[in-house]
């Protein structure tokens, strides 16, 4: 077996889920466009100001759902009621639009299917071979259901998810608490951890929690602005990183 292409010293690796070892990241993208472009031309009318992908990875992606909500709705000058979680999907508020993008979201998904980036779950393996201990960090609160759906629950010794930091009462990403608590399960020192990420968000997690190796996976051409928010190195596909077996 080839070196995983990690410092000497890790001795556990903290995945992202969507970008990292599932293709739904576009999916969520898609689920954003669909519920925040319905919003405005309700709002504003035909002269509305589409979301666009650079709404998307400034002010979404990698985030909670309510907070990615309140992030973009401000960015357009827009304040909605907070409301609670239980909020009927579309309504307006922060929660309500909320769940109308989970909704979009798990359609999308049904009609599609969970497709995955196989070299990601074979570097898992690989890693996992090697004796280092391995968990999932995600914002999402589905992501039980995605590992299920794609056989790779078992892949993981620890789950911090959105469901587990609502009950912890967790900030999510840029915050760096939802790694520190997969570390902290996983019995490892965040200097002896590496972060897998591929948001922006997942950067300013990986450096404000001091994790010994943050490693970006640039899936959309923007290998620069993961550099600058704190990869130690940005790798299109966890395969280049050389761990095989």
């Amino acid at each position: 077996m080839t070196d995983p292409g990690l410092p000497d010293g890790i001795l556990a690796c903290l995945f992202d889920l969507d970008g990292v070892v599932t293709r739904t990241a576009t999916v969520h993208a898609a689920a954003w466009k669909d519920l925040f472009d319905a919003f405005l031309r309700e709002r504003d009318g035909d002269t509305f100001r589409p979301f666009t992908q650079a709404d998307y990875d400034a002010y979404v992606d990698g985030l909670p759902r309510a907070d990615g909500v309140r992030a973009f709705l401000a960015s357009r000058g827009i304040a909605l009621p907070e409301g609670g979680p239980d909020d009927p999907p579309g309504s307006r508020t922060v929660h309500g639009l909320g769940n109308r993008k989970n909704e979009l979201l798990l359609a999308r998904i049904r009609t599609d299917g969970v497709a995955t980036y196989d070299s990601t779950l074979r570097y898992i393996e690989a890693v996992r071979a090697r004796g280092l201990r391995t968990a999932i960090v995600s914002s999402s609160a589905n992501c039980l259901d995605v590992l299920r759906s794609i056989g790779a629950e078992d892949l993981f010794d620890v789950r911090i998810d959105g469901v587990v930091a609502a009950e912890r009462g967790l900030p999510g990403k840029p915050a760096p608490d939802t790694f520190l608590a997969a570390a902290r399960e996983l019995g490892v020192a965040p200097s002896r951890a590496a972060v897998f990420e591929d948001a922006l968000a997942g950067m300013d997690a990986g450096r404000a929690g001091g994790f010994g190796y943050v490693v970006g996976v640039d899936r959309t051409g923007r290998a620069d602005a993961l550099y600058a928010r704190g990869a130690d190195r940005v790798v299109t596909d966890l395969a280049e990183l050389g761990c095989d077996t």
